[in-house]
């Protein structure tokens, strides 16, 4: 059986993954067969617990290896700087689309919803908690909470101070290359198991989130969907063709492994190696992807943080009855750009939410409204994060000159096996 499974392609291992959980959802759904349920239910749970448990030691190293990286990198300010202000150009892009569509759909008009039911989530965020919420109160309490915005805070701190103090400081970096690799080693393991956690994911959704659930949120769930895919499907080929001059069939040949697995996954930082190796094989330089992708599996979110909270926000403003300003979507905006890292590349978007309508002034029960679908619309979302993480890398290395564009014109040309961890990944050079 491992056999014959190594024969077929792991993007259609996914799709299968998809299918059978679609039709065994619907199973359980209509035959109410709770055993079976309860069965996908603890199948997906465990493939995301599983994700998580990886999460620490991952962020904290690929980000000290990343910044101490960009020693061997020339021009790596440079490169710093676009990327991050690439990050920001894709973000207010999306956050437009976001709020064009839901001016056009009104997704909260004529939604009649049970507002009594609605209560203000435990998890909220907003500025001062940003702020505070930074800083930890202990290096260990991080990584004991899995907080992963302090772990990428204490990274960054890690390895600016290694990269300034030098040769005294390379055993502590030799240390975090030789953990990183190891993480990597085993979530390439648990990356192989995600058809069966897209079967148990996919099959949990269908089964507890009916259509007798989804109806009231239909108009919202749909532009959702649909305003990630303009973003996916025009705002980044526009941006590859004008900002870059490549290829968009391309870039998603080559990066379809890890859009893929982003979409049942729902984790920016469990599909972070896949993401890396697309990025590689797209032509961009490993000391610069390296650096890049750890930073937009953490801070770049234009499908958490710019589509998805412009929409909520105005769904919420409609069902409370608020009437929004030109200077609250400009808000919006200003939210979605500067605060994604809020998001901290975990499966779901709820602080990012609660932080876009506690800056707006509308009631943060609103979220509760939408917390039942969420884990549906978080499998288009964190698909949308995940190209946009391998979009401004490709997108940089091109226009800086360091993009191996024969490498990248043959992406996607292998079989998807190869693209995936059919292999370990080659260390992070330095």
């Amino acid at each position: 059986m491992p056999t014959l499974l190594r024969k077929i392609p792991f993007s259609v291992q996914i799709l299968l993954g998809l299918v059978f959980g679609l039709g065994l959802g619907y199973l359980a759904r209509v035959a109410d067969l709770s055993w079976l349920g309860t069965t996908l239910d603890t199948i997906g749970s465990l493939f995301v617990q599983l994700l998580r448990v990886a999460v620490p030691p991952l962020v904290f190293t690929a980000i000290v290896v990343s910044v101490v990286s960009l020693r061997g990198v020339a021009n790596a300010a440079r490169l710093a700087l676009k990327t991050l202000l690439w990050f920001g150009i894709t973000a207010l892009a999306s956050v437009a689309v976001g709020i064009g569509l839901g001016l056009l759909t009104n997704p909260g008009r004529g939604v009649t919803l049970d507002l009594s039911a609605a209560k203000e989530p435990q998890r909220t965020g907003s500025w001062t908690d940003f702020l505070t919420g930074l800083v930890p109160t202990n290096v260990f309490g991080a990584f004991v909470e899995n907080n992963v915005l302090q772990i990428v805070f204490l990274a960054v701190v890690a390895g600016i101070a290694a990269l300034l103090v030098g040769a005294a400081a390379e055993p502590f970096v030799e240390f975090n290359r030789s953990v990183l690799a190891i993480v990597q080693k085993a979530l390439w393991w648990l990356i192989r198991l995600a058809p069966l956690g897209t079967l148990g994911l996919i099959g949990h959704a269908v089964e507890a989130y009916g259509w007798d659930l989804l109806a009231p949120l239909a108009t919202f769930t749909t532009a959702v969907y649909v305003g990630c895919a303009i973003v996916l499907l025009v705002v980044y080929p526009l941006v590859l063709v004008l900002a870059g001059r490549l290829n968009p069939l391309r870039f998603y040949a080559g990066a379809w492994p890890a859009i893929e697995l982003a979409f049942v996954s729902r984790s920016s930082v469990g599909t972070m190696p896949v993401t890396q190796r697309v990025v590689e094989r797209l032509g961009v330089p490993r000391e610069y992807a390296s650096f890049a992708v750890p930073f937009g599996a953490t801070t770049k979110m234009d499908g958490c943080a710019a589509v998805y909270p412009a929409l909520a926000a105005i769904f919420v403003a409609q069902v409370f009855g608020v009437n929004l300003s030109p200077l609250d979507y400009l808000l919006i905006a200003f939210v979605s750009v500067v605060g994604s890292a809020a998001t901290a590349g975990l499966t779901g978007a709820l602080v990012m939410l609660t932080l876009t309508l506690s800056t707006l002034g509308l009631p943060l029960a609103g979220a509760g409204l939408l917390l039942a679908i969420d884990p549906i619309l978080d499998m288009m979302r964190t698909a949308t994060n995940v190209a946009g993480q391998a979009l401004v890398p490709t997108v940089v290395a091109a226009r800086e000159g360091v993009l191996d564009r024969a490498t990248y014109d043959s992406a996607g040309r292998r079989d998807l096996t190869e693209e995936v961890p059919a292999e370990s990944p080659a260390p992070v050079a330095a």
